[in-house]
C-alpha cells in the first residue's frame, strides 16, 4: 500500500478539496460550451442557434450556403485584425528601402495605374479597401493558405468595404462586409453566412511576384506604405 503522506484528516479534507475543484472545473467547462453555442436572431423573426458567440453581429445566421459548425475561430476577434481602409503609398525608390528582392509582393493594375501591396504589410493587416483609377477594390491576404486575391468591392448599386471577422473556414479567412455584414470566404468570394448567402464576388486579376520583378518592371508604381495608422506588436 502507497502512504499519501497525510494524516488521515487531512487526506480526507484533501480529497474532498480534489473534489470541490474538479467540480467547479466540470461546471465552468459546461457553461463556456453553452456561451459558445448562442442564438442569433434573423431577419424573419425566428431564431437560430449557431455554435459560436453571436455577439456584436447583425448577422442574419439563419442564412448560410455552408454548415455552420465548419467555422471556428481564428484568435482574434472580429476586426481584431485590422483591415486598412485608408491606405498611403509610397515610390517604389522609398519601398526599396524595406523591401527585400524576394520579397512577394501583389500586383494590381487597372487604366494604368499600378499599385503594389507587399504581402510584409499585407500579413498583418489582411484586407486592403482600395480604389485604382476609379474601381473600388479590396486586395485580401490570408497568411494560412497563402493565397493573395482581388476582389471588385462593387455589387449592384453598392460598394462594399471588408473587414475580417476573427473566423476560419477549412483554414481560410472568412472576411464580412459592413454593409449587411454578410460572411464571406477568401478563397472563394463566395457569401456562405447571412443576407448575401449565394452571391459570389467578382475576381480580379493581382498576381503575386517577387520586389526585384516588381521595381523592374513598374518603376513609377504606388506601393502600400508600413504606415498603415495602427501601431501593432
Amino acid at each position: 500500500m502507497v502512504s499519501s503522506g497525510l494524516e488521515p484528516g487531512k487526506s480526507m479534507r484533501a480529497r474532498v478539496s480534489i473534489s470541490r475543484l474538479l467540480s467547479l472545473v466540470i461546471l465552468t467547462v459546461v457553461a463556456c460550451g453553452e456561451a459558445e453555442s448562442q442564438v442569433g436572431r434573423a431577419d424573419g423573426g425566428s431564431d437560430v442557434r449557431v455554435p459560436f458567440s453571436t455577439s456584436g453581429w447583425r448577422t442574419d445566421f439563419s442564412k448560410h450556403s455552408v454548415s455552420l459548425d465548419e467555422i471556428m475561430s481564428g484568435g482574434p476577434p472580429k476586426d481584431g485584425i485590422p483591415a486598412i481602409d485608408d491606405p498611403k503609398f509610397v515610390g517604389v525608390r522609398d519601398a526599396d528601402r524595406w523591401l527585400g528582392d524576394r520579397e512577394p509582393i501583389v500586383v494590381f493594375e487597372h487604366r494604368g495605374e499600378v499599385r503594389g501591396y507587399p504581402w510584409q504589410v499585407l500579413i498583418w493587416h489582411e484586407i486592403v479597401n482600395d480604389e485604382v483609377a476609379g474601381l473600388p477594390v479590396t486586395i485580401s491576404y490570408c497568411p494560412l493558405c497563402n493565397t493573395a486575391i482581388a476582389f471588385d468591392r462593387r455589387l449592384g448599386y453598392r460598394v462594399l468595404d471588408f473587414g475580417t471577422t476573427g473566423k476560419l473556414r477549412h483554414s481560410d479567412l472568412v472576411m464580412y462586409d459592413r454593409q449587411t455584414e454578410t460572411w464571406w470566404q477568401q478563397a472563394t468570394g463566395e457569401a456562405i453566412v447571412g443576407e448575401l448567402t449565394g452571391i459570389t464576388l467578382t475576381f480580379l486579376s493581382a498576381p503575386t511576384i517577387s520586389w526585384s520583378d516588381f521595381k523592374k518592371e513598374y518603376p513609377d508604381a504606388a506601393v502600400l506604405s508600413r504606415d498603415t495608422g495602427y501601431d501593432r506588436p
